[in-house]
């Protein structure tokens, strides 16, 4: 029956290239008119058509952990164009029911408060920390580089990333910034060894906290340099800068006027803030419940139009807005490369499982960027309209220090 219903499914969800499946029983199938991406799965699960009728994005990610989901040549580069091609299409029937209700019950699974968030991190970045050495650059900086040349190493792009950021919040030396989600350092070091500015950064993860702390140390950069295993919303004072890169995507989207009235309320009256994150070109949506299962639960990528409510209810000034369109997708590729490279280091950390459920993750991703209108927004803020100066001049070319040209 299942297997029926499924061929029903993929009959009507198929409407651009073709997908070739061979089921449980053996029968194979063709769906799509065959022009375009084209991929071949085998299902050896009974179950699985079942699973995939009715939650068809849980039950694909988990097939592929599991191995009984099979794609032809282990191909996740063909296999994610043509689904994401394809949803592209306005859903019909159980899919569109199946979003329907995901968006109904994303305020309940998007709320993030103190206790949660910190279960929520824990999740993802208290993973063994040789896991993220595996794949990331020499920095650990776990967002989107930034490729001014497409010939950058992702070591040159994720520098620029830095660089770039930091020419926004036109710091001068011996001022105070708040880091909203700090993660391993990187950039607060950054920040007070290249800029001279004192840094306050701010982890709910263990493991993050502790290796930045280490870091600062081993740097030398302890007096200005201070990392606190705290959530944001338990900072009071004044800072001259605020900067929070890829952590709004762990917020919720029930917080987000919390998040902007105390980015408002940290500022000082002539502060800056840069907030750099995940966003979606479309309406607002709801988040993948493999994703939300398996890498980042309470994590979900916001619409540019509810971010810019926020803003307003929070009375901050919109003083730039730049939109990273294929920048991250470079970046998942390079990642992807360097985790599949290291595999076997991988294995010994984890399982099989395990890194079928990473590969899949990284993949995933970097066709959401390539193929479903996923970018990256950076929202420069103030509180008055003459924080910043009144052209982008002061940005291009950035006043890199003389350590990123010689990187390059």
């Amino acid at each position: 029956m299942w297997d029926m219903v499924l061929d029903r499914m993929l009959d009507r969800f198929i409407v651009t290239g073709q997908l070739t499946l061979t089921g449980p029983g053996g029968i194979t199938r063709r769906y799509g008119p065959g022009q375009g991406p084209q991929a071949h799965i085998t299902l050896t699960d009974p179950a699985l058509p079942r699973r995939l009728v009715f939650s068809p994005e849980l039950a694909l990610g988990e097939g592929y952990m599991d191995g009984t989901l099979t794609i032809a040549g282990d191909d996740l580069d063909g296999f994610f164009t043509l689904l994401i091609q394809n949803a592209a299409h306005p859903p019909v029937g159980l899919r569109a029911l199946d979003l329907r209700l995901r968006r109904w019950r994303r305020w309940l699974d998007q709320a993030n408060p103190a206790h949660r968030s910190r279960a929520n991190v824990a999740h993802h970045y208290d993973l063994s920390g040789t896991l993220y050495d595996l794949f990331l650059d020499a920095d650990r900086q776990y967002s989107c580089a930034y490729f001014r040349d497409p010939g950058m190493t992702l070591e040159q792009a994720q520098a620029a990333k830095k660089h770039h950021i930091a020419a926004k919040l036109c710091l001068s030396p011996g001022m105070e910034v708040f880091e909203i989600g700090c993660g391993w350092g990187g950039m607060a070091l950054t920040l007070a060894q290249d800029y001279g500015v004192k840094v306050l950064g701010v982890t709910l993860s263990v493991e993050q906290h502790k290796i930045a702390t280490e870091r600062a140390a081993r740097a030398g950069l302890s007096d200005r340099v201070r990392f606190a295993l705290a959530d944001y919303r338990a900072i009071r004072g004044q800072f001259d800068r605020i900067v929070s890169i890829g952590m709004f995507e762990h917020v919720g989207a029930p917080h987000y006027t919390e998040y902007f009235n105390q980015i408002r309320d940290r500022l000082k009256p002539d502060g800056i803030a840069l907030i750099h994150t995940i966003g979606r070109a479309s309406p607002p949506g709801a988040t993948s419940p493999w994703i939300t299962k398996y890498i980042f639960p309470g994590g979900y990528v916001p619409a540019l139009s509810e971010m810019a409510a926020a803003v307003e209810a929070a009375k901050l000034y919109p003083t730039d807005l730049e939109v990273w369109r294929l920048h991250y997708a470079d970046t998942l590729r390079h990642w992807h490369d360097r985790f599949t490279a290291n595999a076997d280091s991988a294995r010994a950390l984890y399982d099989d499982r395990f890194c079928r459920m990473w590969r899949f993750y990284l993949k995933a991703s970097e066709h959401s960027f390539r193929h479903n209108r996923q970018c990256v927004y950076q929202f420069q803020l103030a509180r008055h309209q003459d924080a910043v100066p009144l052209t982008r001049d002061y940005l291009y070319p950035a006043k890199a220090p003389e350590a990123l040209r010689a990187a390059e």
